[in-house]
């Protein structure tokens, strides 16, 4: 069975950073796609960032601020985020896949983690 176990939320001011970190268990995605995903109150969930064996892929609203890596070793994939803002202020959700073709709508992807709350105070 499958588990994607994100951690490393929390509550920051405007300019700090953060390092989220999603586990995989179950199954490993070296060669698929595993990427994040936020959804803040009263939106629709939203891409964020993306990461295959080949190349990484980021959101125009975060690009230049975060970084998504995977460490395949540890099938860990993480997200560090600089500079973070209110608006980033949502529930980041870790997702995976095992095709690397990976589109930016939440409804292709078949694996989600159950989220963590980041929450950034102005």
């Amino acid at each position: 069975q499958v588990q994607l176990v994100e951690s490393g939320g929390g509550l920051v001011p405007a300019g700090g950073s953060l390092r989220l970190s999603c586990a995989a268990s179950g199954r490993t995605f070296t060669t698929g796609a595993m990427a994040w995903f936020r959804k803040a109150p009263g939106k629709e969930r939203e891409f964020v960032a993306a990461v295959t064996w080949r190349s990484t892929s980021h959101a125009d609203s975060v690009k230049g601020r975060f970084t998504i890596s995977r460490d395949n070793a540890r099938n860990t994939m993480y997200l560090q985020m600089n500079n973070l803002k209110p608006e980033d202020t949502a529930i980041y959700y870790c997702a995976a896949d095992n095709n690397p073709n990976f589109q930016r709508d939440s409804s292709s992807w078949n694996y989600w983690g159950q989220g963590t709350q980041v929450t950034v105070s102005s």
